[in-house]
């Protein structure tokens, strides 16, 4: 198929893009490219298109003549959006429905749209499946949620939709951050020897970065009957910081084969409170969906990235950071 993909060159873009690429598919990129463009190798299947999501006359440039979008591009995260709120605002909701009318309009059969399993903010529930009301805790959260009816609004039996809600992403990427709950815990554990937890009994449901690229295949694939207006929650291991923070301490003193006491462990308040697990059996039921890499297997991936140098200078290089690399760029 002929795939377009905005924000694909970000952390998971570069881990699916190849992926698509090696099953036959072209992919067209669409990205600003503030992080690089050196995490997609050149391919005979793939086109870049360097360009903003705003962009609507760009959009109708490029986007006729594929099949299916999928929309990753965002100002990712709550401190990246909250570093100008205005444009993170116009990115990541205020352009959305315009893209939505552009792809209908340009022949789009499939649009599937990455929200974000924030969006449930703090729940006790035992089980938060999708039905689960959206109470979000911040501004990146509600508009992720806000823009899932905007989609399912517009289709018809010739422009199917459906959004999935993934869990918070880990692991190794070509375009690798930092600023992720497990990749933090695991690189100062790796690197410092020091891991500090702001609060600790919060959960968090978690998902590989290469389980991000098989959903989303698996989305792209799926037979039209079973996506259509389905919204998903996509995720593996729910667990707390803690429990993250035990694990991230275990795996890299058996790497490093340094004493586990070696590696400190530093509880500091929070007044984020964010806190959810989610119950990911519908993707199962339907579409036959199972993770199949673990937060351990993210932490062991890290470990063999730091310790073969594929990223130097982590703990100051601001190329791993999204908020630190927008101010850098002066983007916001």
């Amino acid at each position: 198929m002929k795939i377009f993909i905005t924000g694909g060159a970000g952390y998971c873009g570069s881990v699916l893009v190849p992926d698509l690429l090696n099953e036959g598919h072209s992919v067209t990129v669409y990205d600003t490219f503030w992080f690089g463009e050196n995490t997609l190798k050149n391919h005979a299947n793939l086109t870049r298109v360097k360009g903003d999501i705003r962009d609507v006359q760009k959009l109708k440039n490029h986007i006729p003549g594929h099949e299916v979008i999928l929309h990753l591009a965002a100002i990712a995260n709550d401190a990246s959006f909250e570093l100008d709120e205005k444009l993170s605002t116009s990115i990541n909701f205020d352009s959305f429905a315009p893209l939505v009318a552009i792809a209908k309009s340009s022949g789009i059969r499939r649009f599937i749209y990455a929200s974000s399993s924030s969006v449930y903010g703090v729940s006790d529930a035992p089980n938060v499946t999708e039905d689960h009301p959206l109470v979000p805790l911040t501004l990146y959260n509600k508009f992720k949620g806000l823009c899932e009816p905007i989609l399912l609004e517009q289709t018809n039996g010739d422009f199917f939709g459906v959004v999935f809600r993934p869990a918070t992403v880990c692991g190794y990427s070509p375009r690798q951050r930092l600023d992720l709950t497990v990749n933090i815990l695991s690189n100062h554990a790796y690197n410092e020897e020091r891991i500090r937890v702001f609060g600790g009994s919060q959960k968090r449901p978690n998902l590989h970065v290469r389980d991000y690229s098989r959903v989303c295949r698996t989305l792209i694939n799926a037979e039209d009957n079973k996506i259509a207006n389905q919204i998903f929650n996509v995720g593996s291991q729910n667990l707390t910081l803690d429990e993250i923070a035990d694990l991230a301490r275990f795996l890299v003193s058996n790497f490093k084969n340094v004493p586990k006491d070696n590696i400190s462990i530093e509880h500091v308040p929070t007044d984020d409170i964010r806190s959810y697990h989610i119950d990911s059996s519908k993707i199962s039921k339907v579409l036959n969906f199972q993770p199949q890499y673990t937060v351990e297997d993210a932490i062991k991936d890290l470990c063999i990235a730091f310790s073969n140098e594929l990223l130097s200078q982590n703990l100051n290089n601001n190329i791993y950071y999204n908020v630190k690399l927008m101010k850098e760029l002066k983007v916001v």
